[in-house]
């Protein structure tokens, strides 16, 4: 039974290649490539999860270049691994019932606050919109 991300992820990689899924084996191989890039071969799993979170940017933005709207299986895969993210009402609601902005000498100082509580299930870019609208 895996119990890290990287084991998780591993795992996975075996079943598709028992069941020769080719398409998930490549994709697959590209999660697995970049986390052997790393000095360490054990990762934890923060680590993994901002790993992936940089492919899903790259995927993203790959897609955008190719004006494409439909999320490919690779990023669809690379998404299934990392952590739910906050929806926007969800860090909406947070920021009017904890951050007393008289603290603050302008909103935007408040990302930092918001980002610590969130952590990885929030995205920064929406925070700062989110900030700027309130």
């Amino acid at each position: 039974m895996p119990n890290t991300l990287q084991q998780e992820i591993n795992c996975e990689y075996k079943a598709a290649m028992k069941v020769r899924n080719k398409s998930k084996i490549n994709d697959f191989r590209v999660i697995i490539g970049e986390l052997s890039r790393q000095p360490d071969k054990t990762l934890p799993d923060p680590q993994v999860i901002e790993i992936l979170k940089k492919l899903e940017k790259a995927e993203k933005e790959a897609l955008q270049r190719l004006k494409l709207s439909e999320p490919t299986n690779f990023l669809k895969l690379v998404q299934s691994y990392l952590p739910a993210m906050a929806s926007e009402n969800e860090i909406r609601i947070w920021i009017q019932d904890k951050i007393d902005f008289a603290q603050f000498k302008n909103k935007m100082q408040a990302i930092k606050p918001v980002m610590k509580h969130f952590g990885n299930q929030a995205d920064g870019n929406q925070v700062k919109q989110i900030l700027m609208e309130i």
